[in-house]
C-alpha cells in the first residue's frame, strides 16, 4: 500500500460524518510518528494529530517507582489518563478538548499543549501500546480504524540509536538501551499485530 493509498483511507474515515479515531501503532522506530504527521499533513484543517506520548510519567514519578530505567514499557505511561481522554474527544461534547504532548527534547510530558477543536473530523493517534492487553485494551475498541507499522528490525535499530545520540546519550549508552529497553518493548508490541485492521509496510 502507497502513502497515497494510506491518505484515501484516512480522508475515508474523515469524511464518515462523525469524529472517527485512526491509531497508527508500531514497535519503537517504526517510523509512526512521520506516517501520522504526513496523514494529518494531507488533510488541512480535518484531521489533528493526538500522540500517546504525552501520557508518560513524569521522571520523578518514574524515579518513585523504580521504574525509570524501563521508560517506554507499558507501566511507565498513565493509560487510563489516555482512555479518558480518546472517550473525551469521541465524546465530542467540548468545543475544545486539551491533550498533553511529550517534549523529547526536555525528556517530559507539557499538560494542555495540543487543542483538538470539536469541528476536526478525524483525530490520529499514534504509540506502541494501542493493541495492548491490561490497562490499554479499552483502546482497541476506540479507535475506529488500526494500522500497524511493520518495518524491518535492522532500519529499526538504526534509527533508535540514533535519536538516543541526538538527545545526549553516547552510542555505547544508546545501544545499552535500545537492546535492553527498546527491543523488549518491541517485542511484546509485535505480539499484537494481529489485531491491527491493517499492516502498512514502507520503505
Amino acid at each position: 500500500m502507497t502513502p497515497d493509498d494510506l491518505v484515501a483511507r484516512a480522508q475515508a474515515l474523515a469524511a464518515q460524518g462523525d469524529r472517527t479515531l485512526l491509531g497508527i501503532v508500531g514497535a519503537p522506530g517504526a517510523g509512526k510518528s512521520t506516517l501520522a504527521e504526513a496523514v494529518v499533513a494531507a488533510l488541512p484543517g480535518r484531521a489533528v494529530l493526538v500522540p500517546m506520548d504525552g501520557f508518560h510519567l513524569a521522571d520523578q514519578e518514574l524515579d518513585r517507582l523504580g521504574r525509570r530505567g524501563r521508560k517506554g514499557a507499558p507501566d511507565t505511561f498513565d493509560a487510563a489518563g489516555y482512555v479518558a481522554l480518546l472517550r473525551r474527544l469521541l465524546d465530542r461534547t467540548d468545543d475544545v478538548v486539551y491533550a498533553p504532548v511529550f517534549r523529547r527534547d526536555r525528556e517530559l510530558a507539557e499538560a494542555g499543549a495540543l487543542p483538538v477543536p470539536s469541528g476536526v473530523p478525524l483525530v490520529v493517534t499514534e504509540g506502541n501500546y494501542l493493541l495492548a492487553d491490561g490497562p490499554f485494551a479499552p483502546v482497541r475498541e476506540l479507535l475506529t480504524e488500526c494500522w500497524y507499522l511493520d518495518v524491518d528490525g535492522n532500519v529499526r535499530r538504526e534509527r533508535l540509536v540514533a535519536r538516543h545520540v541526538r538527545h545526549g546519550r553516547s552510542p555505547e549508552q544508546a545501544a545499552h538501551w535500545v537492546d535492553h529497553t527498546d527491543e523488549p518493548n518491541a517485542r511484546l508490541i509485535e505480539r499484537s499485530r494481529d489485531r491491527a485492521d491493517l499492516v502498512v509496510r514502507l520503505p
